[in-house]
This record gives C-alpha cells, sequence and structure tokens, in this order.
C-alpha cells in the first residue's frame, strides 16, 4: 500500500463545504480518519486520498473539484521539501529536489522533466503524476497539476510562458474551466500529465533564494529519505546535526524545516518522552567530544560550530557532560590516538 502525507488534502473540507457537503461524511465512507482533514504529518493510503476525491465530486456534482482545491493550497503542504524548492536557484533545480524527495510526500508521485513530446526544441516537457502501475485519478491529477502550475506561477512569474496542458483522460468539466484556470490551451486523452513550458524557463535564475537554506533542506530530505519514521526524534535530530556550525540551532528554526510550529514540535517531542533543549544538548555533546578529540581547534571555534556564543559557556557544557574541562577531554582522546 502506497501512503501520502494528510497535508494533500488541504482545503478539501473547506471547498466541500463551500459546494454544501460534509467532507468527514465523505472521509469515513473512504475510510480516511476525520483527523487527516485538518493534519498535515499524518500518512493515509493514496487510493483513499484519490477515492475521497472523486466521491465528492461525483456527489456534488462538481466535475472541477480537484481545481477548485488547488487555489486553495500552497508549497508550504510540502512540508521540509517546500524549504528545498523556494531556495532553489533555478526552476530544473526545483524539478530536481523534486523529481529525488516528492515521495517523501507521496509514494507514488513523481515529477520529471523531460524532452518535449511533439518535438518541440523550444519546449520542454513538466511531466506528473503516478508511477506506472497506478491508475490515474482524475481529480488527484486535477489538483497536482494545477498546484504546479500555481507553484510555478509564484516562483517565476504568472505568465511564465506555458504553452499547453495534456490532460491523459477527457474531463467531465468544461475545458474552457481548465483553460481560464491555466491560461493555455488543453489537450486531452494524450499519454501523460504534462505542462510545456519554455525550454529556457529550466535555467532561469529564481529571486529570494538562500543557498544556505538551500544546502541545509536538501541535506536534511537526504537525511529522511532512507525511510518513513512515525518518530519525530529522527529528524529533529538530523535537522540539529545540519544546522550546528552553519546556521543557529534555533526551536524555531528546526520547526521552519519542518514546517510544524515550534509549540506543536514540543507538545510530539514530550510525547515522545524527551524535548528539544535535551536533544540539541546531546548533538551539542557528541559533537564536542568529536572536534576535541580528532581536531586540533581552537576551543573558541569548537564553542562557534556547536553554536555556543562563548569559550566559558563551551567550558561549562563540558563540565557538566564529563566532569572535565576541554583541554583534559582532548589530552585524554589524544592519548588514546594509536
Amino acid at each position: 500500500m502506497s501512503v501520502i502525507r494528510s497535508a494533500g488534502l488541504r482545503g478539501f473540507r473547506a471547498t466541500v463545504a463551500e459546494l454544501g457537503g460534509d467532507a468527514e461524511q465523505f472521509a469515513t465512507a473512504c475510510g480516511l480518519p476525520i483527523a487527516a482533514l485538518d493534519a498535515d504529518d499524518m500518512l493515509v493510503p493514496d487510493q483513499a486520498v484519490a477515492a475521497v476525491l472523486e466521491l465528492a465530486a461525483h456527489r456534488l456534482g462538481c466535475p472541477d473539484l480537484g481545481l477548485r482545491i488547488a487555489r486553495r493550497q500552497d508549497l508550504d503542504m510540502l512540508g521540509p521539501l517546500a524549504l528545498a524548492i523556494r531556495n532553489s536557484p533555478t526552476l530544473a533545480d526545483v524539478v530536481e529536489c523534486s523529481s529525488r524527495y516528492l515521495f517523501l510526500h507521496a509514494r507514488s508521485l513523481s515529477l520529471i522533466l523531460e524532452p518535449d513530446p511533439y518535438g518541440d526544441r523550444g519546449v520542454i516537457a513538466l511531466r506528473y503524476g503516478v508511477q506506472p502501475g497506478y491508475p490515474t485519478p482524475i481529480q488527484g491529477t486535477d489538483l497536482g497539476l494545477a498546484f504546479v502550475h500555481r507553484t510555478i506561477q509564484r516562483l517565476v512569474d504568472d505568465r511564465y510562458g506555458l504553452r499547453s496542458v495534456e490532460l491523459p483522460y477527457r474531463p467531465e468539466a468544461p475545458i474552457q474551466t481548465y483553460e481560464e484556470l491555466f491560461g493555455a490551451p488543453v489537450r486531452v486523452d494524450r499519454p501523460a500529465a504534462i505542462l510545456r513550458v519554455p525550454s529556457s524557463l529550466a535555467t532561469r535564475a529564481l529571486s529570494g533564494g538562500d543557498e544556505n537554506l538551500h544546502r541545509l533542506a536538501m541535506a536534511f530530505l537526504a537525511e529522511q529519505s532512507g525511510g518513513a519514521n512515525a518518530s519525530i526524534v529522527p529528524q529533529v535530530r538530523a535537522a540539529v546535526q545540519q544546522l550546528l556550525g552553519t546556521a543557529p540551532p534555533e526551536i524555531g528554526t528546526v520547526a521552519r524545516l519542518l514546517t510544524a510550529h515550534p509549540r506543536t514540535l514540543q507538545r510530539r517531542l514530550a510525547i515522545e518522552g524527551t524535548s528539544f533543549a535535551t536533544i540539541l544538548d546531546t548533538a551539542r555533546r557528541d559533537a564536542a567530544r568529536r572536534y576535541l578529540t580528532t581536531t586540533d581547534m581552537p576551543m573558541s571555534q569548537i564553542a562557534s560550530l556547536i553554536g555556543l556564543s562563548e569559550q566559558s559557556t563551551f567550558t561549562r557544557c563540558t563540565q557538566r557532560w564529563w566532569a572535565a574541562t576541554p583541554t583534559a577531554i582532548r589530552r585524554e582522546g589524544t592519548h588514546g590516538r594509536p
């Protein structure tokens, strides 16, 4: 069974209510926990998400439901991937990190940059959709393709030169509805869901990005890509380890990486029997011992690398950790080397 983060349902409850329906009733009918309608980090079956979109569209007589929900969604729903995307230097980098780590949001989805299916050298194809072997859900694909389109608009420009939209089905909603949202011709019954964009767009520099944040986000995503874990502790630990020596290891920064409110993050850690302060302290202790016993760095530099502003604070920490001074720990490590 493939899963998707419940963030993919953002906007579903509000859109259904606007149409006079009961989102919770639809969720229950499709086997989705009601809590998934209001949470971002629950892992739910992607087939159930596709089913609830189709059911609601049918029952409410709203064949463009996916497009409507897409208007309510934003990049933040992608969690840490959103931070990497926002700080990518070019659109090609956006697609590269999305294609590499989109599975952390939804296991069966993919986003790939490939040659234009019509052979136009000035055009490239941005193909979105489920991986081979999965059925293509109309509402889910509408939602995802519209989300990608709106994301490019926010990153580049409202008029980024979209040439056409290719749909792998014939939707029940009027084609005009699609063309009004995308601002480009829409073709149906095509081999795949594709946005055809100018090839020059791939190398166009994106403004407002932060190279350091992009690097941190990519490193964090790489750390998490080894497998999904319901525990938040490994994610916080990985984020803290990436931040040490590069940015202030503050809970607000880590919460931003995880797209969670700091108080929510503290609550989840407390449930697992720990705290942000404990995780940070352990990370500092481990890094300090490594630097003291394997390098000749000055004490002031080590203090800075583990996020401490003063060497005296570093000394107090080593006294608490090992009942010894930094110099004594270094001497002990040096004596123990071969």
